[in-house]
């Protein structure tokens, strides 16, 4: 059987991938036709050409599925030691260009250089197009929000052709990886900066999936010379020793001798000074005192907070409720009791220390707060407080109060971005963390005021739905557990049915880029880091085998001072009896 095919290759450079059959399903959805030969997968972006107002239009859509349409009878495979060409060919029956698929596809849209963003033409390609795959240039200048206009589009001939975008390498965008679905490095996936850090991220994977080694990505873009972005990271397990390698490193060396500043803070050196707890941090520190303690216990908070001094502590604060309600009040010595045993003897707290913000944050610096061996509270109460000062900070620069000779609080006149490792423990769904009031502040109003929060998770559903929601672009890995898909699914505008659909079957460092940073959700391989991941599991199997030969090599060293004469058996009473 001669074959009627035409090229595979079109003259604009992309291949010729099928003919449309019909409309869909769905209002945006239509079927084509295509050989085996094609092996378009799922997850392509092809492209045909409509008018719309009078102008010609390249519409991008996105497959969606792919099944056979027409191939060998089953009965030719009912043998498996018989290979289903040779039934066929006893039988006479032809085998040259038999398979047949059939590929649905969702329209996206085509680039509008006016409003920078996919529009929706309204209209299906009729039956019959031709269908080629979206050349790479293209791609890589609309799928990210990267902002080309008109005037980025344009030839010299005046005509605007989107496949002759040059995308920037750097100037504030991080190179997060590649389209999955074309040859490695083929679409490199530039994720402008300016959107997640003023929206806010959200990177959700199972555990084992890649979301450390892509937060780890995705900072290290963070402190490239054309960023110098002001980073804290809030690192519940010291998974982040790794990335003071960027120091010395010359793809992060800049003009003016720019390295990255990259600090660690051990949780000796986060210590809270008693005067910055809120009323409600310590009702939560307290574990919800009797209504007669909560009102001693205001009164006397709201007596200290007008002193001018800063450095008062429990003691202080006793003095001051035994004033106000005598000494011989019940509930100020129940108070008493529980004020020393849950902050006077906890290290976490102190009278005098408090680490200014201009130690922790600045253009350039990444500073790690490594609090792995403090618990899930202590951590929660360092993040309540430092956000809580933080976002303070950020609101009295916005709005100008370090001019006021009056002001006499900490200003920090830069944008911030917050990363949180197990994001869950922060901002938790139960909402019994004290940190979870401030950043759902910081979620809903950061953006007014340059502070941004990036969440990292591998239990979605586990997360505040508020602070989940507010995240407006979302990094979405492998995820199997249907309670986490629902949450992605009710929180998360972008992630629609395609999104889900994908989550299972992803494969570790692969994942779907979704929200505000992007114009449609976007399947990436995410690239290799610059710095070593520090998050990787413990290979049990070789520290059992060193552990074993360890302690071999102790037993014959200790057998020459057994007294006793006896021998062992390999076999212990672990109940001690006779």
């Amino acid at each position: 059987m001669s074959s009627t095919r035409p090229s595979s290759e079109s003259t604009d450079g992309g291949k010729l991938v099928g003919t449309v059959a019909g409309p869909g399903d769905g209002p945006n959805e239509f079927f084509i036709v295509t050989p085996d030969e094609q092996a378009v997968k799922t997850g392509e972006f092809i492209t045909y050409s409509v008018t719309v107002e009078g102008k010609p239009q390249d519409v991008i859509a996105r497959v969606t599925n792919r099944e056979q349409a027409r191939g060998l009878p089953e009965t030719f495979m009912a043998d498996p030691n018989i290979a289903p060409e040779t039934v066929a060919g006893t039988l006479g029956v032809p085998t040259e260009d038999i398979d047949l698929y059939r590929l649905e596809a969702t329209v996206i849209g085509f680039y509008d250089t006016q409003m920078q963003t996919f529009a929706n033409p309204r209209q299906l390609p009729q039956p019959g197009t031709r269908l080629r795959t979206a050349p790479d240039e293209m791609l890589e200048a609309v799928l990210p929000n990267l902002g080309v206009g008109e005037a980025d589009a344009r030839t010299t001939s005046g005509e605007v052709d989107l496949s002759s975008v040059d995308v920037p390498e750097r100037d504030g965008l991080a190179h997060m990886g590649w389209l999955l679905n074309r040859e490695t490095g083929a679409v490199d996936i530039h994720v402008p900066i300016d959107e997640f850090a003023a929206t806010h991220l959200a990177i959700l994977a199972s555990t084992g999936s890649g979301k450390s080694y892509t937060a780890g990505v995705l900072m290290e873009e963070m402190m490239m010379p054309d960023v110098r972005a002001s980073l804290l990271v809030f690192d519940p397990h010291g998974e982040y020793d790794t990335l003071a390698e960027m120091r010395g490193e010359e793809i992060f060396e800049g003009e003016s001798g720019y390295q990255p500043e990259v600090e660690y803070f051990d949780p000796d050196s986060l210590q809270i000074r008693i005067s910055e707890l809120s009323i409600g941090d310590v009702m939560s520190i307290l574990d919800n005192p009797s209504d007669r303690m909560q009102e001693r216990l205001d009164g006397g908070w709201r007596a200290m907070q007008q002193r001018e001094s800063r450095t008062w502590g429990v003691d202080e604060l006793l003095v001051e409720m035994y004033q106000q309600y005598g000494e011989d009040d019940s509930s100020v010595g129940a108070l008493e009791w529980r004020l020393r045993r849950s902050i006077q003897r906890n290290d976490l707290f102190t009278t005098d220390v408090n680490v200014p913000l201009e130690d922790l944050v600045a253009p350039g610096r990444c500073t790690v707060l490594q609090m792995d061996t403090l618990s899930r509270r202590d951590q929660q109460m360092i993040a309540t407080v430092l956000l809580r000062r933080l976002y303070q900070a950020r609101l009295a620069a916005v709005r100008g109060r370090g001019d006021d000779p009056n002001y006499d609080g900490e200003i920090i006149d830069f944008p911030l971005f917050s990363l949180f490792e197990e994001g869950h423990r922060f901002a938790p769904a139960t909402g019994e963390a004290p940190s979870l009031s401030i950043m759902r502040t910081i979620t809903s109003e950061g953006r007014k005021f340059g502070f941004g929060l990036g969440i990292i998770s591998q239990r979605p559903s586990k997360i505040d739905q508020d602070v989940l929601s507010q995240c407006g672009t979302q990094v979405t890995m492998k995820i199997q557990n249907p309670t986490d898909q629902d949450a992605i699914k009710n929180s998360v505008e972008a992630a629609g049915e395609d999104v889900l659909r994908e989550l299972p079957g992803l494969t570790p460092g692969q994942a779907v880029v979704s929200g505000d940073s992007m114009n449609t959700p976007v399947l990436i391989q995410v690239r290799r880091r610059h710095t070593q991941h520090g998050a990787g599991s413990i290979p049990a199997t070789q520290e059992w085998r060193t552990a074993h030969q360890r302690r071999q090599e102790q037993s014959t060293r200790s057998e020459g001072a057994d007294m006793g004469g006896g021998k062992s058996s390999g076999e212990q009473n672990l109940l001690g009896e006779d």
